[in-house]
């Protein structure tokens, strides 16, 4: 008898289900609390249910976690682990210790299919998406792994990304209900501002996202026009910069923050010019946009062809736009030891659709030199 995975399910999805046992609705807010508050997986622990509802659970439900293939601890105290998801498919996520917070970079597929040139995911294709179950286990695996592991009862997760392998939003049947169990104070209980969806830019999906289930945005940019970015990010081909950020000045009404942040991973000499920098300063006075940049120093793999950009470039990069009123971070580098950081997330996937050999044959092609389009001098703004 086939039985229901309830990692599958938000609270709302979960009162469905015992609806359907003939249960009422502050049993699955019970049964809700157990499996993420308490991260219980057997029902006969759960002593508050009554003994009819647990034998029901017995036969037709189950909690069931993705299997561990991997753990990788960094000396920065990173731990990546890869996770099995069936047919030789594997996922990773990524725990990332700070003083102020704990933060869970979160997969959405195995594999992704849009194919930015700088990330290692990319380069091995897409193989599906994750279901909504497999994207929470990640997070209920690792939160109850790291009470015990750091030996500590309250929450030690603060902070989720959706950053992993994957983009979201072209997954979002399935991640909008694990965004709001993330959400929900009966599960992990996260601040909406604290929760981070990653995005190559799905216009559509950003305006659906804003009204169904609004959390804090990032947009991975990483070029000022359309002409570098149809390359870097070849999903520009169909939702131009233009249409981009236009999607996420209607995505703020809604959000949780009062800006967008722009993920930009820096390039050595490819996007990382200072003519780049100004042009950046200038797309985003022309279209009054309310940002915030986070640069981010690309992580090498030999598929990609290209290089990380000089440390005194990435500072003088940011010291312009920074210069210009916009507020600019560098990210820093962790768990580069084990292939946790930034673009570094590939697993074993299979690359069944030949990925790799045609972005090789995409890079060949697209690395002549980029003309720079001069932009007029413009004054520093307030931001």
């Amino acid at each position: 008898m086939t039985t229901a995975n309830l990692l599958e399910f938000d609270l709302e999805g979960l009162a469905a289900f015992c609806e359907k046992l003939g249960e009422k609705r502050f049993r699955a807010t019970q049964l809700f609390r157990w499996i993420h508050q308490r991260g219980a997986s057997d029902f006969a622990q759960m002593t508050d249910l009554a003994k009819s509802l647990r034998e029901k659970l017995a036969t037709t439900a189950r909690v069931e976690a993705l299997t561990v293939l991997t753990q990788h601890e960094s000396k920065d105290g990173t731990i990546k682990w890869l996770f099995d998801v069936g047919d030789g498919n594997a996922v990773e996520a990524v725990f990332i210790p700070e003083d102020d917070r704990g933060t869970l970079c979160v997969s959405s597929q195995a594999g992704c299919a849009v194919g930015c040139r700088f990330c290692s995911t990319g380069h091995q294709g897409f193989s599906r998406n994750l279901s909504t179950g497999e994207i929470v286990a990640q997070l209920w695996f690792a939160e109850h792994f790291l009470r015990k592991h750091l030996k500590r009862d309250e929450r030690v997760i603060s902070n989720v990304v959706m950053m992993g392998m994957g983009e979201p939003l072209q997954n979002y049947s399935a991640l909008v209900p694990a965004l709001r169990t993330m959400l929900d104070d009966n599960a992990y209980g996260l601040s909406r501002r604290r929760v981070t969806v990653s995005t190559s830019g799905v216009v559509p999906m950003i305006d659906r996202l804003g009204v169904d289930c609004a959390v804090a945005m990032a947009v991975s940019l990483h070029a000022p026009n359309d002409a570098l970015r149809d390359d870097l990010v070849p999903l520009n081909r169909k939702y131009p910069i233009a249409e981009l950020i236009e999607a996420c000045k209607r995505y703020l009404a809604h959000a949780p923050r009062d800006f967008i942040t722009f993920e930009y991973c820096m390039l050595d000499g490819v996007n990382d010019q200072p003519e780049h920098a100004r042009q950046l300063v200038e797309l985003v006075r022309t279209h009054g946009i309310s940002c915030k940049f986070n640069l981010i120093p690309f992580n090498p793999f030999p598929a990609s062809g290209l290089l990380r950009s000089p440390q005194p470039r990435v500072l003088a990069f940011a010291r312009t736009l920074s210069e210009a009123g916009l507020v600019t971070t560098v990210r820093k580098t962790r768990g580069d030891d084990i292939d946790a950081a930034c673009g570094q997330l590939a697993g074993d996937v299979k690359d069944r659709t030949r990925a790799a050999e045609r972005m090789a044959q995409r890079r060949a092609v697209s690395e002549r030199p980029v003309v720079l389009h001069p932009v007029r001098k413009t004054t520093p703004q307030e931001h």
